[in-house]
């Protein structure tokens, strides 16, 4: 078996107005020293029978298509053989 773990985040020139409220909320509960939070997504896909380059190819392929929404978003993944 294969594991993809896929990280897609809010490109650095886009807002990020939810990361700003999360921040602000620690700052009241006492947290100090917070430069800044971005918020972004986490995904982890298994596949079985898969080559790890075929696996990376989908993966790709996924992100691009929908994953990710590349016009503000960038996505980066890991592949893992698993057991």
């Amino acid at each position: 078996m294969i594991k993809a773990k896929v990280y897609v985040t809010l490109k650095k020139a886009v807002l990020d107005p939810q990361g700003k409220t999360i921040k602000q909320a620690l700052e009241h509960l006492g947290f100090k020293g917070i430069e800044d939070i971005r918020l972004g997504k986490y995904m982890e896909i298994a596949f079985n029978g898969k080559s790890e380059a075929q696996a990376e190819s989908d993966i790709k392929e996924m992100c691009e298509k929908l994953l990710a929404n590349t016009v503000i978003e960038d996505y980066r993944f890991e592949i893992e053989k698993g057991e």
